[in-house]
Order: structure tokens, then sequence, then C-alpha cells
């Protein structure tokens, strides 16, 4: 199986970790409400903006090869959860600032379905842990 992203993250510090991923570093923290400092997005924050940037990357990528002119993507994406136990339910909601027709509009949404980060999520990839 090819691996396709990796990242490293260390944590000196309370909550506090650096992430890095290929050249780009990240902090993440929680909220103060919850302990942290808020010196960054949350995890669940993080899973959201990750599933966010593929659905637009993906759309973009999808109306460039049909030379679709979408303008601004803005996805709007949520997390809501009933308890701590419950895996929870995410709402996006996709808008572009160009004008489109209702058959671009189902294509966009049908595909929106297929990225990805979407497939990932949807299906649950089984996690492996080790201690080093």
């Amino acid at each position: 199986m090819a691996r396709i992203a990796h990242t490293v993250l260390d944590s000196a510090e309370h909550y506090v970790c650096q992430i890095r991923s290929g050249t780009h570093v990240v902090t993440a923290d929680e909220p103060v409400a919850l302990g942290g400092t808020d010196a960054g997005p949350s995890p669940y924050q993080l899973l959201l903006s990750g599933l966010a940037a593929c659905t637009s990357i993906t759309l973009r990528m999808y109306a460039d090869r049909k030379s679709w002119k979408l303008g601004t993507i803005h996805v709007d994406v949520e997390l809501h959860k009933e308890s701590q136990e419950d895996t929870g339910k995410i709402k996006r909601v996709i808008s572009f600032s160009e004008s489109l027709g209702d058959e671009q509009r189902a294509k966009l949404l049908e595909i929106s379905e297929k990225t990805p980060v979407t497939r990932t999520i949807k299906a649950g990839a089984p996690i492996t842990t080790e201690l080093g």
C-alpha cells in the first residue's frame, strides 16, 4: 500500500502540539474552555479543515477539466455530536460565487461525495497503533 500522506507531531507543553507535514508546520491546541491555551485549531477543527480543503481542491480540479468557471468556492463544515461517545454527524455546505446551471450543480454535488477525504471519513479507515 502506497503512503500518500505523512505527519509528525511533537508535544512538550500542556496540550499545544507542533505538527509537521512535509515543509509545513501547524500548531494545534484545545480551546481555553477545555483546558488548552487556544494556540491553534483543535483536532476536530483540523479534521474538518482537511475535509473542506479536499472538497474545494477536488471540485476545482473537476471544474478545470470541464472548463467550468466556479469563481470562489466556499465550504462551510460543521461537526455535531450528542455525546463524547457519539461519532457525530458532519454537515457540509458548498457554494460558488459564479452562477451555475442545475446540471453543473448536480454533478458538483455528486463529485463532492467522492472526494478522497470524504471517502476515507465515511469508510472509517482502520487505525493501527504501536508504541516506539
